[in-house]
């Protein structure tokens, strides 16, 4: 399931970046007493109660400024409250209502989506300021007294954010929809392939680098199933990350990458597997999604004997931990191979949510330690008791042994490999969790 999402906003200097640091746990912010010190949103995991969830940190809105920054820090953070799912509306009790907050409040109403209204500054402990029941005013509910930088009421506001992700609307879909990334590099051919899929032009198909900013769901249905289509924004290396709100593109296609079940990794076959697309490959196998390589742009490509074997060694020499997932060769262009896609996703997404009874499973790891006897160091030989299937999407394995440090990575990989030899798990990653048995021989 795919993490909550809090974004604070509020207008500059109120203390957004401060909150932000101190719900992170870090210094992760820049903290200055300048407006618009923070120009980019900065994210952050932040557990609270069981529940980990995704933070945003924003740069302050100025509703009415013509500013070319403030401008564009302004429609950082209206992204940021577009793919979050609790607003957090941080203002200073020290200045009061302005016009400015009453501009957000406006806008944040517009959203839908919950909100909670904090008055920042409040720095003693015991009943808050009279100062906050001005901020009623808003229509946003009971304002918060919180002080980020003396780390006062943080618990409270914690728990406000807790209790508002029960009123949260899940994302309901038909369990037979299989949602889809399709994730790359800029310009290796994203937006021309969903849009070959869905015989329209849905999204912008544009040769400058960087053209699609959101993350676009395109739902299509055909004799093969049904799926949801999500365009993502290309993902560059950070040097190259120079325009703030392609930053914002890069949280919201691993925002993506996060909530679908099968990755189309897109490579451009006239520039061959990158550096990026090895990161951007990592995302998604890191996040255990299903995996299909598509090699785009073939119809460019000059062929020669045996080229598209010749070319899946090139990928896989790159791309060696991704020796489990499929390669197609397409073209968005012509649509060639396009319809063979569809098989390739419904056999992936099925191997992702493989489960393998347990005594099925103990009797594929016999096999493997009776072919190929466990390491021993210094007299010590391991001991592999059993394995037992915890989860699905990715397939996660709990494998009992003696010692956990006798258990080299390599004798893990190849009990993964004899997984694969016998139930396929094509197209999937696969996790390992070892583990010592209680009462084991130390």
């Amino acid at each position: 399931m795919a993490k909550k999402v809090v974004a604070i906003v509020g207008r500059p200097n109120v203390g957004k970046s401060t909150l932000f640091n101190v719900l992170a746990g870090e210094k992760i912010a820049i903290v200055k007493d300048i407006p618009g010190v923070t120009r980019d949103r900065i994210y952050a995991d932040c557990q609270w109660r069981g529940t980990t969830f995704q933070v945003i940190d924003t740069g302050g809105i100025e509703p009415e400024s013509e500013d070319v920054i403030l401008k564009q820090m302004r429609r950082q953070a209206e992204l940021a409250m577009d793919i979050a799912d609790v607003i957090v509306f941080i203002t200073d009790v020290k200045a009061g209502v302005t016009v400015s907050d009453e501009e957000v409040s406006q806008m944040l109403r517009k959203t839908k989506k919950p909100v909670i209204l904090v008055c920042n500054k409040c720095d003693r402990v015991g009943n808050p300021p009279d100062e906050m029941y001005e901020f009623y005013n808003l229509g946003l509910g009971d304002p918060l007294p919180i002080s980020a930088g003396k780390k006062l009421g943080i618990g409270e506001l914690l728990d406000a954010i807790y209790d508002k992700f029960e009123n949260v609307e899940q994302d309901v879909e038909d369990e037979e929809t299989i949602r889809v990334a399709v994730i790359g590099k800029p310009n290796a051919g994203k937006s021309s392939l969903i849009n070959k899929i869905l015989g329209e032009e849905r999204v912008i198909v544009s040769d400058i680098a960087g053209t699609t900013r959101d993350a676009i769901d395109s739902y299509f249905e055909n004799n093969y199933g049904k799926y949801i289509f999500v365009d993502t924004a290309g993902i560059r290396r950070k040097n190259k990350v120079y325009d703030k709100l392609e930053q914002y593109s890069v949280l919201k296609a691993k925002n993506a990458i996060e909530k679908a079940n099968v990755c189309l990794i897109m490579i451009d076959a006239t520039e061959g597997v990158t550096e990026q697309d090895e990161k951007i490959a990592g995302i998604a196998h890191e996040a255990g999604k299903g995996i299909i390589i598509v090699v785009n742009k073939w119809d460019l490509v000059e062929k020669e004997t045996n080229t598209m074997e010749k070319y899946k060694k090139q990928v896989y020499d790159k791309l060696a931990y991704l020796s489990y997932a499929p390669i197609i060769f397409v073209s968005a262009t012509t649509g060639q191979r396009i319809d063979k896609i569809f098989s390739m996703i419904n056999e992936v997404d099925k191997q992702n949510s493989q489960r393998i009874s347990t005594g099925l499973l103990n009797d594929v790891l016999a096999d493997a330690v009776t072919i190929t006897q466990p390491p021993s160091d210094k007299g010590r030989r391991l001991k592999v008791y059993y394995m037992t299937q915890v989860s699905i999407r990715p397939p996660t394995f709990v494998i009992f042994v003696n010692s956990k440090e006798l258990m080299h990575f390599s004798y893990v990989r190849y009990i993964e490999n004899h997984l694969r030899k016998q139930f396929g798990f094509k197209g999937t990653p696969i996790h390992m969790i070892i583990r010592e048995r209680k009462g084991a021989e130390k």
